[in-house]
């Protein structure tokens, strides 16, 4: 008779067959009668016996297989827990390792650094993903950014300008410049092994620039231009978003002089009642919306067939905008960043 391999049955069915055994046994069957009836090795029966002997039924309790989680790992759940809050908290270069990322070489030079403790590349791997850790893009931030006048736009200022909106039924507007060229980065596309795809574009390379504006509403306001943002442009921004708002318009943008220029200071007080402009802290593009809306732009216009002149590049981005400006929800789900979340 073929007997069972226990390794493959359930613990209930492995339960059930050692408990059944020793019944046999009590009845006074032998071990090789118990084993044919059963289907399961003679050997086995004898060191259910044996356990049952010496322990009773409790000798016969099943315990998980495999090894205990935890056991023959190098770092304690201590250490785990510090590395992880290391590699959440900080950079490499913040810890004073030659690193820019958190990458396996650089997590394996920390824990030798913390605990002098040398672990393999890919016991590193294990590690990573039993802690839920994935390789992701790190958001860009500058160094010139100050924590302190980041918190106290997220905890007052922007509250205040809100609580102002609200008050004296104004709009509140998030503003942003960008520039798109023919030159994009483009993604990754299937070919056959070997045979790398070619993009074919124009040797010369050419660029047209974009001020926009969205609202939490989903709103959507732009206008192209060519060359370095200057004074005359920005008004001529300004006078187009006054013209089509029925309220008063808050507008916030980021530190570039332009914003604070002489020319643009004088008309913003000539038109008080009809716009006012507020500044976010500098070097923090990750609070502003408007960035979210400039990035859709740029990977619309990357996956579409290069440009071939600066007026089909432009026609690409008015395209775009313009579709854009009928997708409210797609605006609104800009908002949703978990840097921006405060405007929402």
């Amino acid at each position: 008779m073929k007997t069972n391999d226990g390794r493959t049955l359930s613990l209930d069915t492995l339960d059930y067959v050692r408990k059944r055994a020793i019944e046999l046994f009590k009845q006074g069957y032998n071990r090789t009668e118990i084993a044919g009836m059963l289907g399961v090795n003679r050997n086995s029966v004898g060191t259910w016996v044996k356990k049952y002997k010496k322990y009773g039924l409790k000798g016969l309790e099943l315990k998980k297989p495999g090894r205990k989680t935890g056991s023959g790992r190098r770092l304690t759940p201590d250490q785990e827990k510090d590395i992880q809050k290391m590699i959440r908290d900080k950079m490499p270069d913040q810890l004073k390792l030659p690193f820019a990322l958190w990458n396996r070489r650089a997590i394996q030079a920390l824990i030798k650094e913390q605990f002098n403790i040398k672990l393999p590349t890919r016991t590193i791997n294990h590690y990573l993903k039993r802690w839920g850790f994935t390789p992701q893009r790190p958001i860009k931030r500058a160094y010139e950014q100050n924590p302190k006048k980041v918190q106290q736009w997220l905890d007052v200022t922007y509250p205040t300008i809100k609580e102002r909106a609200e008050n004296e039924g104004a709009e509140i507007h998030w503003g942003d410049e960008t520039g798109i060229s023919n030159a994009c980065n483009y993604g990754r596309s299937y070919a056959p092994k070997g045979a790398t795809p070619v993009v074919r574009r124009n040797a010369q390379r050419f660029s047209t620039s974009m001020i926009s504006s969205i609202t939490r509403q989903g709103k959507t306001r732009f206008m192209c231009y060519q060359g370095a943002m200057n004074s005359h442009i920005f008004l001529r921004f300004l006078k187009r978003l006054i013209k089509d708002s029925p309220k008063k318009v808050f507008l916030i943008v980021d530190n570039l002089p332009v914003h604070h220029s002489k020319p643009v200071k004088k008309w913003l007080e000539e038109n008080s009642e009809h716009i006012e402009i507020f500044y976010l802290p500098s070097y923090s593009p990750e609070h502003n919306p408007d960035e979210y809306l400039n990035r859709d732009l740029k990977q619309s216009i990357s996956n579409k067939p290069p440009a071939r002149n600066k007026n089909q590049l432009k026609r690409q981005i008015i395209s775009h905008m313009k579709s854009i400006q009928k997708l409210p929800i797609r605006v609104k789900s800009y908002f949703k960043n978990h840097s921006v979340t405060y405007a929402k």
